[in-house]
């Protein structure tokens, strides 16, 4: 597990942060450490998001749900990217079962993301799909890469938060040395290399007609790699991992940025769960790795043989994401 501080951590006492902001959240004083984030976000001082951790993490959920609510004037309310160590939607959406969640007033996009969560919690969301078309409930390639304790964020009482680290390959067990053929040209302008880029911005992005070797060879360190061919399922946690990693993204809109990928390599408008499933159950996956590979690393090529395109991914990083 990684333990990632938020913004707050060893900063100055501004707008109740600090030992009088935990004293009121221990106190269960809530309405006024509510004011105070109201405060501090509209005058846009980051520290806004240590004490909308407290509230979304400790508040009753009816209070706890008034951080996104505009009755606090011009810039009060928090948006989809307020965070601390994690987003202060997804602290709230680990907090409160859904059919707690379903009787806040909580604004539309907060609520979507926030039954995301509560599936990759593995409570069941029932089978409706959202308005964009991705279905509430994990699929099985979904579900079987990853325990369900390391999908979302663990979040502490006083900020900050504990995540687990998923890479690709998720293990070098298995892994053999492969040769790779000789690197070709590049395709441009495909929407899932843009997609595919869009997911971190430690990675790099390419397109090749041809195999996922050939894909892998535009970014390996070498002619030669240890790696070898995996289903997309034992890939799929790094992706969302990777597309989730930063402070102001949860697990949600990870899994959503992947299904976005999907349905760009499918070459679809919108999300379709059979189609999804197709796509995954034909694509040929490579991983590798290098030898500069430090904490942070992934490496991985998606084949899709109905279109004879294959893309990969590639990044290492020694700090935190």
């Amino acid at each position: 597990m990684i333990v990632e501080n938020g913004p707050g951590a060893g900063r100055p006492e501004r707008y109740g942060w600090g030992p009088s902001g935990r004293r009121l959240a221990e106190q269960g004083r809530w309405d006024e450490l509510l004011e105070r984030f109201r405060l501090a976000r509209a005058l846009g001082d980051p520290l806004s998001g240590p004490l909308g951790h407290l509230l979304a993490y400790g508040a009753p959920a009816a209070l706890a749900a008034r951080l996104f609510d505009p009755d606090g004037g011009p810039g009060a309310p928090a948006t989809a990217a307020d965070h601390d160590a994690g987003p202060l939607w997804e602290v709230l959406a680990t907090r409160h079962p859904r059919a707690v969640l379903d009787a806040l007033p909580l604004p539309p996009p907060i609520r979507r993301l926030a039954v995301h969560t509560r599936a990759l919690l593995g409570e069941d969301p029932g089978a409706d799909l959202d308005p964009v078309g991705v279905p509430y409930r994990l699929q099985p390639w979904e579900e079987g890469g990853w325990e369900r304790d390391t999908r979302v964020r663990e979040y502490l009482p006083g900020g900050g938060a504990r995540r687990a680290l998923h890479l690709a390959p998720p293990t070098r067990e298995g892994l053999a040395v492969l040769e790779l053929p000789n690197p070709g040209s590049r395709l441009t302008g495909i929407p899932a290399t843009a997609a595919l880029a869009a997911l971190a911005d430690w990675t790099t992005a390419v397109c090749v007609r041809g195999r996922a070797a050939d894909a892998a060879a535009q970014l390996a360190g070498g002619p030669e790699v240890t790696g070898g061919r995996l289903p997309f399922a034992a890939l799929y946690p790094a992706l969302v991992h990777l597309a989730s990693a930063r402070p102001d993204r949860g697990t949600a809109q990870g899994r959503l940025a992947v299904w976005q990928l999907l349905t760009a390599m499918d070459g679809a408008a919108t999300p379709s769960r059979p189609r999804t499933e197709a796509l995954v159950a034909r694509l040929h996956c490579l991983a590798w790795t290098e030898p500069a590979d430090d904490l942070r690393h992934l490496h991985l090529a998606l084949e899709d043989p109905a279109t004879g395109l294959a893309w990969a991914l590639s990044g290492t990083t020694p700090e935190p994401v």
